[in-house]
């Protein structure tokens, strides 16, 4: 007879940087009945999406949403703007803008990677100066697009997308710029039109609050005319046909409807809150947790505190405690989730994700299960950072 594994009493915690919790509004979206994909009412629900993720983007261009993840949003944006042999300049900031740039290789782009000058670019933001002179030293314009992460959701940085922009412009270089803004998307401020994005890329398990399965690229007429002339194969991932079908409402192939609806409540949710309001909310979130690591006498990962993310804290754990071994105690004893580390930090720290659906209480709930797991692994804290996050939230 099968047996059922037990289930834990209370609610799972989830904690990680991703997928965030999906709100209960966005579940009983999700539920409604699927529709007819080429009739009237499908196409009132498409042109309420895209009207309701272009403000998310800040961007008055077009947005396609494909049923797909982010990596292939990535590739997305990479096959609708290149051709074979292309030069794209990478930024390393951590794990996730290393995948991408290992897409990139495998599309057969020639990528060129700039590190942070004299220090550690998984600990700190994108040093726009130094992509100036990459740039500069390009005097044959071989360099087609500069591709940055936005927040790069291994380290916990939160990048100045628009002193990259302006970097760029200053060396009068053409180059196209591409921002991954997966976890960022509707938890950081972000600008696509006001900082002169050329294909902005997410996807719908971050900041919008949705399961994974839906991509994102929005576009600027820049990129658009690009992709007239790139000649990597594309068809899935083609931009033309999407934009036209979603002129009425439509998709040329056969669209999530449920995600769909999924997002308009999304979309919804966040013009009611606010934007402002939702990047305050996450600001003042992510400093209580900064706050109660520095009173555990721990360090954060991100070093520098203009780069500090809104969205995770990634905690790093003293020399000799595996920091996966701390998370699996937490889990199994308080229910509670947490990332782990990624690429060369695996087992040096953990993450804490505070995106999306989450508020004073879920957060203090986290770092409370936080602390309690770190004393039973037998990490020494210097004080408690519950208390430090809570009166940092009531402004003490």
């Amino acid at each position: 007879m099968l047996q059922l594994d037990s289930h834990p009493s209370g609610r799972h915690f989830l904690h990680i940087p991703g997928p965030s919790p999906v709100p209960d509004r966005i579940l009983r979206a999700i539920s409604y009945p699927t529709i007819d994909h080429r009739g009237p009412e499908f196409g009132a629900l498409g042109m309420r999406v895209l009207d309701g993720v272009r403000d998310v983007f800040q961007t008055r261009g077009d947005v396609v949403i494909y049923p797909g993840s982010g990596t292939g949003a990535w590739e997305a944006a990479l096959v609708n703007t290149h051709s074979a042999g292309d030069t794209v300049l990478m930024y390393e900031t951590g794990h996730f803008a290393s995948l991408w740039r290992q897409l990139a290789q495998r599309l057969g782009l020639e990528v060129e990677t700039v590190t942070a000058p004299g220090g550690d670019s998984w600990r700190s933001g994108i040093d726009a100066d130094a992509i100036a002179g990459h740039l500069r030293r390009d005097s044959a314009r071989r360099i087609r697009s500069v591709c940055v992460v936005h927040n790069e959701t291994s380290t916990g940085t939160t990048s100045d997308i628009a002193a990259v922009r302006r970097a760029i412009d200053a060396t009068g270089h053409p180059a196209l710029l591409l921002v991954d803004t997966i976890s960022g998307l509707g938890s950081a401020d972000y600008r696509h039109d006001e900082w002169g994005v050329d294909v902005s890329i997410s996807g719908s398990q971050k900041g919008l609050m949705l399961p994974p399965g839906l991509g994102f690229n929005a576009i600027s007429a820049r990129a658009m005319a690009a992709s007239r002339d790139a000649g990597l194969p594309r068809a899935y991932w083609a931009w033309d046909e999407i934009v036209a079908a979603n002129r009425n409402g439509y998709w040329p192939t056969t669209p999530a409807t449920n995600l769909l609806y999924g997002l308009a409540e999304a979309c919804d949710m966040l013009r009611g809150e606010g934007l402002p309001q939702v990047f305050a909310r996450h600001q003042q979130l992510a400093r209580a947790c900064r706050a109660a690591v520095a009173a555990w006498g721990l360090e954060v990962q991100c070093q520098d505190p203009s780069a500090q993310s809104p969205v995770l804290t990634g905690v790093v754990l003293p020399p000799g405690i595996d920091a996966d071994a701390v998370r699996a105690l937490i889990l199994e004893r308080f229910n509670l989730s947490l990332g782990t580390g990624l690429g060369k930090l695996k087992g040096r720290m953990f993450r804490i994700g505070h995106l999306g659906d989450c508020n004073a209480l879920s957060l203090m709930a986290a770092l409370t299960g936080c602390e309690m797991g770190l004393r039973a692994a037998g990490v020494k804290l210097a004080a408690s950072g519950v208390v430090a996050a809570m009166e940092t939230l009531q402004g003490v």
